[in-house]
């Protein structure tokens, strides 16, 4: 184990005695949750994340449940797969569940560290996913915040990255919930300590080459002042965000076939630039909204555009508003038909059919329904439909079925909802 640094270990020994109860009021701040609650935690063998699942592992008890502690080894250093079974085996000596996922196909190169946290959330949501867990708990603590505000900075964030990591977000399946972001590293440290708990030191966490290693100085020196700024840009963020929730709800309807229906926004007749980038980005399948003047000018004076990827069109029989549809050379190519694929970064096939078919654009052969679909050409060309070559098998969409396939199904399911709950900031900093 090693000891808090010079000058934070004051004043921590007592201070964690506080710690327990700091816990159970950051979990009623980020519940509900369900009766005999089943936790996931995130476990590195490092001082943090041990903390969390005790203190995790406490709070479920207290409660009639429990919680399954997740051990991911990314296979990048020699010394990983050791220090795995380490870690499950301290958690099995204090009766805590635990289970290793292994990582594969890292290696060097490239974009690493971006790459191994996206290997490693995949693999943590597929493991709560198959335990039947609703929520993950990761032991981000109030120096993790200073050093994400800082590299955000330097990386000239908006307001929207500026508020740092939230409390709480919604990861596909599951609840992302970060409980200790308020808690100084110092404090988990002594907590582990008067308990006797040992914990894995990574050495990773103090290579010069990576840049949160070398701004971990720096930020500890002022972990709280930038904390507290982190919390005031989340509080903004959040309120901004409810607006926008708000303002799509009253405006905008999502229809299953993947195009929106956009009222015009009285008296103005103008969108809230996030609102429009949300629509954009939903209709779109996009990992990320787009970000440019061209958005500005378009919800500042809505006309026909094409833009990301979608295209902004009149209503037309549809009413006095707009429609927002995909636009035709921006879908993606036919993919061969297997359950669970995410067709155009929009659709999501269940059901089985034959390996010779595919997932296409209805494209040209919109025309053969015209009409009596009731939907405009725009939408209709952009359908998901089935095909067997060059024979078009089915448009799930339309109620169109060339053959018996009652099980293939085609549903929209853009990867981020238009709206989902607004940014969570720490609640447990006071914002003096």
């Amino acid at each position: 184990m090693v000891p808090p640094p010079v000058g934070e270990a004051v004043g921590v020994a007592f201070a964690a005695e506080a710690l327990d109860a700091a816990f159970t009021a950051a979990m009623g701040r980020l519940g509900p949750f369900e009766p005999a609650p089943l936790l996931a935690v995130a476990v590195s063998g490092g001082s943090d994340s041990m903390a969390l699942a005790l203190l995790a592992d406490a709070w479920a008890r207290d409660r009639g449940g429990r919680i399954l502690a997740l051990i991911v080894d990314h296979g990048l250093r020699p010394a990983s797969a050791v220090e795995a079974a380490v870690t499950r085996d301290r958690l099995a000596a204090r009766g805590i569940a635990a289970r290793v996922l292994v990582l594969s196909g890292l290696g060097p190169g490239t974009r690493l560290a971006e790459r191994a946290r996206a290997g490693r959330y995949a693999a943590l949501e597929a493991a709560c996913a198959e335990a039947g867990c609703l929520h993950l708990l990761t032991g981000h603590q109030r120096l993790d915040q200073a050093e994400t505000l800082m590299m955000r900075a330097l990386g000239s964030s908006g307001s929207t990255g500026l508020a740092g990591m939230a409390a709480l977000t919604v990861l596909g399946t599951v609840r992302l919930l970060r409980p200790l972001l308020g808690q100084p590293p110092a404090m988990l440290r002594a907590w582990l300590q008067d308990r006797g708990v040992d914990w894995v030191e990574d050495p990773s966490n103090v290579d010069p080459r990576a840049l949160r290693a070398r701004l971990r100085v720096p930020a500890r020196r002022a972990d709280m002042a930038l904390a507290q700024a982190a919390r005031r840009a989340g509080v903004a963020r959040a309120r901004r965000e409810r607006a926008i929730a708000a303002e799509l709800a009253a405006h905008v309807s999502l229809r299953p076939e993947g195009f929106a229906l956009l009222a015009p926004v009285r008296p103005s007749g103008r969108f809230r630039p996030e609102a429009l980038a949300a629509v954009i980005q939903a209709v779109a399948g996009a990992p990320f909204p787009p970000a440019s003047t061209a958005l500005l000018s378009l919800a500042a004076d809505p006309r026909p555009a094409t833009l990301a990827g979608v295209r902004l069109l009149r209503a037309g029989r549809f009413g006095p508003g707009w429609l927002m549809v995909r636009e035709p050379r921006a879908v993606a190519p036919a993919a061969p038909v297997r359950p669970g694929l995410l067709w155009d970064r929009r659709f999501r096939l269940t059901g089985t059919a034959p390996n010779s078919w595919h997932v296409a654009a209805l494209g040209a052969a919109a025309a053969r329904f015209g009409r009596q679909a009731g939907l405009p050409g725009a939408v209709l060309r952009t359908l998901p439909a089935v095909w067997d070559g060059n024979s078009l098998v089915a448009v799930p969409h339309l109620l169109y079925r060339a053959q018996p396939i009652s099980d293939l199904c085609l549903t929209f399911e853009p990867g981020r909802p238009m709206a989902g709950a607004p940014f969570t900031p720490d609640a447990g900093l006071p914002l003096e």
